[in-house]
């Protein structure tokens, strides 16, 4: 459950970053003293806090965005102590994956590529140290954005979400289908209405992130 106070952390690849401030994406307070959000960036993490300040301003909340453009699970590792263990979250929200599968079609000659293996180890580290530091955590899976279903990274994507899934099961985190939310909307709608290039994704897009979140979380919630 949520409490008065809690601190949520976003960690995550460009989907996350969306423009966010350094080091730290939050919102400040103005010398007027209006809280001005533009830190957070322009996605879903910037949605998720308007939604939860307006519809729970009892709680004060806090949200941070870690996330940078480009990152991998890998990454991530590197850098998990100073932007996630040392600023302590309540509520840790992990969004990775897509570069992890991105990179073997875009860059197939990459010396760093992130095998599966690779990915669900590194994954499981991270997890476990943030498990010991007592944060609730909520992992959301990677998408690709193609109604193809034999496409060859539509495959690959959804066998590195089986990953992030199976891990969230084991570790009893919450976990988020995005695959599913995005392919309901496709279902309707063309690609490109939200998308130019399967992966970074329009201001709708990003609610849809965004209530699959809120939804995914609901229980917690007052």
């Amino acid at each position: 459950m949520f409490e008065n106070g809690n601190k949520l952390l976003f960690i995550g690849d460009s989907i996350t970053d969306t423009s966010r401030s350094r080091p730290i994406g939050q919102t400040v307070k103005t010398k007027a003293g209006l809280e001005d959000t533009s830190g957070l960036g322009s996605g879903f993490v910037s949605i998720i806090n308007n939604l939860l300040i307006s519809s729970y301003p009892q709680l004060n909340l806090t949200l941070l965005n870690l996330g940078c453009n480009g990152h991998r699970i890998t990454d991530l590792k590197c850098r998990w102590k100073r932007d996630v263990l040392d600023l302590k979250p309540d509520w840790l929200i992990i969004f990775i994956g897509i570069n992890d599968v991105w990179r073997q079609f875009d860059r197939p000659k990459d010396p760093n590529q992130v095998s599966i293996n690779e990915f669900e180890k590194t994954y499981r580290n991270i997890i476990e140290e943030s498990k010991a530091k007592s944060s609730q955590i909520v992992m959301l899976s990677p998408y690709y954005l193609e109604k193809n279903l034999d496409d060859p990274m539509r495959i690959k994507m959804i066998q590195y979400a089986q990953i992030v899934e199976k891990l969230s099961i084991e570790y009893q985190c919450t976990f988020i289908k995005l695959q599913k939310a995005f392919d309901n909307f496709l279902n309707s709608r063309t690609v490109e209405s939200i998308s130019a290039d399967k992966i970074h994704i329009s201001k709708v897009g990003h609610t849809i992130i965004a209530q699959a979140f809120l939804n995914a979380i609901e229980s917690h919630l007052p």
